[in-house]
């Protein structure tokens, strides 16, 4: 960028010395403004640059996280499939985050399909909004949360994947009426915060075990309610060809 900058100044002062008879205030006038707005210009790269490499060393911190003794809690939380399935996949995810979304309009059907519905993975999910890109979602978590407690949770939560642009708490009732629910009682949930204590727990221990962004998986093996033993951790919305390669080279057993 500096050559660059450093060639148009040449090239405009050799247009300004072979134009004797222009305007040499206006002339000079231009060349800051052009000077300016490269500098600009410039400054708006390196930020693109340094939020770049800001993202890809924060994934990439954390795709090497050392996992030889880490184990994240499942007990309470929401899951789908067995109880007692032999492997267990915890997502740690964000309602308002795009990827997430599109790891459960993609990628989920597909395992639940192949490993959740034939009996053989537990699918636990564990909430973690970033409130500081994602305002509206902390409250749609609640809002899932307080939906369950009428049965409802996975419809909520798939509404609320679905409706990623509605999903502030003036659009919690629009949610709530279509899936055939008490309006009142959800929105006395929310106004209470009964969830919050819950979804503050699963931050902490999402951050505890190198959640930097979501979605974040850890797959391993189950034990009922008992802390998961890792033995891989995804990072992203990864293809659903990488998701079955880790699960089924845990489900084979060494020959």
């Amino acid at each position: 960028m500096r050559v660059v900058l450093a060639g148009l100044l040449t090239f405009l002062i050799l247009s300004l010395a072979a134009h004797p008879g222009s305007s040499q205030s206006d002339d000079l006038k231009a060349l800051r403004q052009e000077i300016e707005a490269l500098r600009e210009e410039q400054r708006a790269v390196r930020k693109e640059i340094q939020d770049l490499s800001n993202f890809l060393r924060e994934r990439t911190g954390a795709a090497a996280r050392d996992i030889r003794d880490l184990t994240i809690g499942v007990g309470g939380a929401r899951f789908r499939g067995k109880a007692n399935a032999a492997l267990t996949l915890v997502e740690f995810s964000d309602y308002q985050c795009p990827y997430c979304a599109r790891h459960a309009r993609e990628t989920f059907p597909q395992i639940q399909r192949d490993f959740i519905d034939t009996g053989r993975l537990k699918y636990v999910f564990r909430d973690f909004p970033i409130a500081t890109i994602h305002p509206d979602a902390f409250k749609a978590a609640e809002a899932a949360h307080c939906a369950g407690e009428q049965g409802k949770y996975w419809e909520m939560h798939e509404r609320l994947f679905g409706n990623q642009t509605a999903l502030s708490l003036a659009h919690v009732p629009r949610h709530a009426q279509a899936l055939g629910l008490d309006v009142q009682q959800l929105r006395q949930c929310l106004d209470g915060g009964k969830y919050a204590p819950e979804i503050r727990r699963d931050l902490d221990e999402g951050l505890k075990a190198g959640v930097r962004s979501t979605p974040t998986f850890f797959l391993g093996l189950s034990d009922a309610d008992s802390p998961i033993k890792v033995l891989r951790m995804l990072v992203g919305a990864q293809p659903y060809a990488r998701f079955k390669d880790a699960i089924e080279s845990l489900l084979t057993p060494p020959k």
